[in-house]
C-alpha cells in the first residue's frame, strides 16, 4: 500500500468504519436486494472514503472540495438507503445506532473541511 497522507485523516479512518459497518448491516438482507439496497448501500458507502482519498490528491482547493463534497453527498445516499432499509423493516434503530454516530461524525467533519 501507498503511504500516503489521506489515510491519516479521521475522517478518512471514520469513513472506512462506516464502510465495514454497512457491510456487517447489509450482511442479513433479503438475497432479492443482492442487486438493489445491498449493491446501492455498498457501493455509496465505498465512495465516500474513495472520494476523500481522490481528494485528497488534487492540487487545487477547488478540484479538492469537489470531491469532498462528492463524499458528502454518498453520505446522503448512504442515509437515505438506511431509511429505506428501516422503512422495509430489514434494520431497526438498534441496528443502526453506532452507523448513525459514525455518519453524523464524518458529515461534520467534511462539511467542516469544505469551508
Amino acid at each position: 500500500m501507498i503511504n500516503l497522507n489521506h489515510k491519516k485523516l479521521t475522517v478518512y479512518q471514520f469513513s472506512l468504519d462506516l464502510v465495514k459497518e454497512i457491510y456487517k448491516l447489509t450482511e442479513p438482507f433479503p438475497s432479492s436486494e443482492n442487486f438493489g439496497l445491498i449493491s446501492q448501500l455498498r457501493r455509496a458507502s465505498v465512495s465516500i472514503p474513495s472520494n476523500i482519498a481522490e481528494g485528497s490528491a488534487r492540487s487545487s482547493d477547488v478540484e479538492r472540495k469537489r470531491f469532498l463534497q462528492i463524499a458528502r453527498s454518498s453520505l446522503v445516499e448512504v442515509d437515505t438507503q438506511i431509511e429505506i432499509a428501516l422503512t422495509l423493516n430489514y434494520l431497526n434503530e438498534k441496528d443502526i445506532e453506532h452507523l448513525s454516530d459514525l455518519s453524523n461524525q464524518v458529515f461534520a467533519m467534511l462539511s467542516k473541511m469544505m469551508q
